[in-house]
């Protein structure tokens, strides 16, 4: 306990000494995240400054082991760093899947050459990467996906079409579900790495009812892949597949520890709650299950880390954050009446409270229906029987 409360100490000091104020204030669009990536755009010197110094100090993937860019730091020390950061209010410092999915499914299944290669890339923000998942015929049902990677001895040859690819049009590599046996639906399916930027790759913006959209249909056309950027064994990609899924869910999961309905109503919108009853018990009630929502998140983070989760415990999550979050828009909504409808005047900022209620109808969607997340805990948690 000494050796933590003096991590504790220093952690505390460090970051008061190295994390700009302007990192210490509330997101207000997209622009405040941090993406890197190997041509970054930052919002201003202090979205960049803190980016490199927590990436130098490893604090970008603070429990990642150090050969590979990480901070190396136990589950203790992982989660005190992320209290202080809590306390000061300070902001990610990068946002990307390469850290929240791919990153842990390279950890376990990629080979020490490829953890070498890509790893540290991620860790700094020098490489933004895509999710090569979902396509029009494959969904729900993800191992029935159809693009194939063709064995042409030194490299794959990839053909075929995802969507619904979050930030395709601005990541530099993919993670990619490709099949390359058809004799077995899952045990035909290979998991391939890959340059956005190889010939043959284009993409193709996917506009929303929120009137924006990081989503893309994804078109691969005779796209050589090179043999070393298989992960895992070949046919076997599923078991990495449904891996990195688990981290995606708790990654989704997390948005509904973005903060209680008090902070997302804004002082304007609270202050309507004194002449409407109905509305004040919606919003405490709200306010109870995210308090309970934030503790099963860190008892299920320290399981994770401990070994001892339960693997089908990220659907659980995803589910319960995800219906959280909207719950929570739907308040914002609620509680500013017809001014809240507001699209586009100076007012409503845009729309943003509209836009952003709308955009959360795709949260039980991306990752996983809703219905898919309730199957998986009531097969693998509840042990009722499947139909």
């Amino acid at each position: 306990m000494a050796d933590l409360e003096a991590f504790r100490s220093e952690t505390r000091a460090w970051l008061e000494a190295n994390c700009p104020a302007e990192m210490r204030e509330p997101m207000r669009d997209e622009s405040d995240y941090c993406w890197g990536g190997r041509n970054p755009t930052f919002k201003n010197d202090a979205q960049k400054r803190w980016m490199d110094a927590m990436a130098e100090r490893g604090w970008t993937v603070p429990d990642w082991p150090r050969e590979y860019g990480g901070g190396g730091l136990s589950p203790a020390e992982t989660k005190i760093l992320k209290q202080e950061m809590a306390r000061i209010g300070a902001r990610n410092p990068l946002m990307s899947f390469g850290i929240s999915m791919l990153g842990p499914a390279l950890l376990k299944y990629g080979n020490e050459e490829q953890k070498r290669r890509f790893l540290p890339e991620i860790a700094r923000g020098e490489i933004r990467w895509c999710q090569g998942y979902s396509e029009p015929g494959a969904g729900s049902d993800l191992a029935g996906l159809q693009t194939s990677a063709e064995d042409k001895g030194d490299h794959f040859l990839v053909n075929g079409q995802k969507v619904w690819t979050s930030y395709a049009d601005k990541a530099d590599w993919i993670f990619c579900l490709v099949r390359t046996s058809k004799e077995s639906k899952h045990g035909g399916i290979s998991f391939l790495l890959f340059d956005m930027a190889s010939e043959g790759v284009s993409t193709k913006p996917i506009l929303l009812i929120s009137g924006s959209s990081p989503f893309c249909e994804t078109f691969f056309d005779d796209v050589k892949v090179p043999k070393d950027q298989l992960v895992g064994e070949l046919n076997k990609g599923w078991d990495v597949a449904k891996y990195l899924l688990g981290h995606e869910r708790e990654m989704i999961s997390g948005m509904g520890l973005s903060g209680g309905s008090s902070e997302a109503l804004g002082t304007a919108l609270r202050d309507l709650l004194a002449d409407e009853p109905m509305l004040r018990t919606d919003v405490a009630r709200f306010d109870v299950d995210a308090i309970a929502f934030r503790a099963m998140s860190e008892r299920f983070i320290d399981e994770l880390k401990a070994g001892r989760a339960h693997p089908a415990q990220p659907s659980m999550m995803k589910y319960a954050g995800t219906e959280l979050n909207k719950r929570r828009h739907e308040l914002v909504m609620a509680a500013g009446g017809a001014s809240a409808l507001e699209w586009e005047s100076e007012r409503s900022k845009g729309g943003k409270a509209a836009r952003e209620w709308l955009r959360t109808k795709a949260n039980s969607i991306e990752g996983g229906t809703s219905e898919i997340q309730l199957g998986i805990v009531a097969k693998r948690i509840l042990n009722l029987p499947g139909t």
